[in-house]
C-alpha cells in the first residue's frame, strides 16, 4: 500500500512530525508554485462531501478531510458552516489541542526510534540502500538523517516531505481549520495517539521496510498523486477519490488494518453515539468515507441510514 492515500485517512502520522527537527531543516517554502498548481483544481458546484446519520434525538454529521492541504485552497462553504454552528462537538480521529499534540510527539519519539544502536540502514538490502539514499538526495536529506527511525517512522516521514516541500501545509489541514472554526465547542476523538502509533508500530519489521520502500518509490509521484486526491475531495466527489485511493490500496493487510477495521470500529462508536441526544460533526480522513467499506457501508450493516447533505 503506498502512504499516500494516508493522508486523507490517518492523523497521528502526521501531527507527529510538526517538532521534527529533520523535517523542518528539509522543508521549502513553495507556496507561490503550489498556488499557481491549486488554481487549476476543479472547484465543484457543491464543495468537499459532508453526510448526515439522525434519529428523533440526535444528529451526526460526517465531513471528510485532507490532513495537509495547500493553504490557498478555499474550501469552506455554507453548508459546513451551518453544520457545525448546530453541532454541539466536534470529534477528530486524535484530540489535537497542544498539549496531546505534544505528548504525541514525545510518544512517537519513543516509539519510532532505535534505542539499541539499530541503524534503518543496516536492515535494508543493498540494492534498498541505494533507492532510499537516492529518495532522500532527491529530497535535499542527508543520507544519514533518519537512520535513528525504525522503518514505519522513516516511511511516514518520507510520506510528508515531498508535498510539504511543494507547500502543502499541516496548519492548514482541514481538520486543523474545523478546529479553528468551532472555536470553544467540546472536542472529543475516535482514536488515542497510543493507538493510532501502535498499529505502525507493531506491524512486523519485514512489513515496515515494505512500507518504507513502497514510500521511497512514491516519492516522485507524491505531489501528483495527492493533488488528484484534492481535486476530487474539492469537487466533492467521494467516488472519484475513492478511485484514486484504490489505485494505491494494494496490500490488504495493512489496508485492513489501518482503513477498514478503524471504519468498523468508528460505525460502532456512532451507532452507540446515537443512543444520546444532541448534534456532533465528526472530522476524519476522507479516505475513510469513500469506496467500498466505507464508515457508511458498515453504518449500513448496522442498519443505519447515511444521508449525503452536500
Amino acid at each position: 500500500m503506498k502512504l499516500t492515500p494516508f493522508l486523507t485517512s490517518s492523523t497521528a502520522a502526521f501531527a507527529l512530525f510538526v517538532g521534527s527537527p529533520a523535517l523542518a531543516d528539509a522543508h521549502m517554502d513553495a507556496s507561490a508554485d503550489v498556488a499557481e498548481d491549486m488554481a487549476e483544481l476543479p472547484s465543484g458546484p457543491e464543495g468537499p462531501a459532508l453526510w448526515k446519520v439522525a434519529d428523533d434525538d440526535t444528529t451526526i454529521y460526517l465531513f471528510g478531510t485532507v490532513h495537509i492541504m495547500p493553504k490557498e485552497i478555499q474550501w469552506y462553504d455554507a453548508e459546513i458552516a451551518e453544520a457545525l454552528a448546530a453541532s454541539d462537538t466536534v470529534v477528530t480521529e486524535l484530540k489535537m489541542d497542544p498539549a496531546s499534540e505534544a505528548a504525541m510527539q514525545q510518544l512517537a519519539m519513543q516509539q519510532g526510534m532505535f534505542t539499541d544502536g539499530t541503524t534503518l540502514r543496516s536492515l535494508l538490502s543493498e540494492e534498498q540502500v541505494t533507492a532510499y539514499e537516492a529518495a532522500l538526495a532527491g529530497l535535499g536529506v542527508p543520507a544519514a538523517a533518519f537512520d535513528g527511525f525504525e522503518p514505519w517512522m522513516a516511511g511516514l516521514t518520507l510520506s510528508m516531505l515531498p508535498v510539504m516541500q511543494q507547500g502543502y501545509d499541516l496548519e492548514s489541514g482541514v481538520d486543523n481549520v474545523i478546529l479553528g472554526k468551532a472555536g470553544e465547542k467540546p472536542a472529543d476523538a475516535l482514536e488515542t495517539a497510543e493507538f493510532q502509533l501502535g498499529l505502525f508500530d507493531g506491524l512486523p519489521q519485514e512489513k515496515q521496510v515494505e512500507f518504507l520502500m513502497e514510500a521511497v518509490e512514491a516519492v516522485p509521484s507524491a505531489k501528483e498523486t495527492i493533488d488528484a486526491m484534492v481535486a476530487e475531495w474539492v469537487e466533492g466527489d467521494a467516488d472519484g477519490l475513492a478511485v484514486v485511493m484504490n489505485e494505491n490500496l494494494d496490500d490488504p493487510e495493512l489496508a485492513e488494518a489501518l482503513l477498514y477495521t478503524r471504519n468498523a470500529n468508528w460505525a460502532d462508536w456512532i451507532a452507540t453515539r446515537l443512543d444520546e441526544p444532541g448534534t456532533v460533526f465528526i472530522a476524519v480522513g476522507a479516505g475513510h468515507l469513500a469506496g467500498e467499506r466505507s464508515v457508511q457501508d458498515y453504518l449500513a450493516q448496522r442498519e443505519i441510514e447515511t444521508t449525503r447533505v452536500q
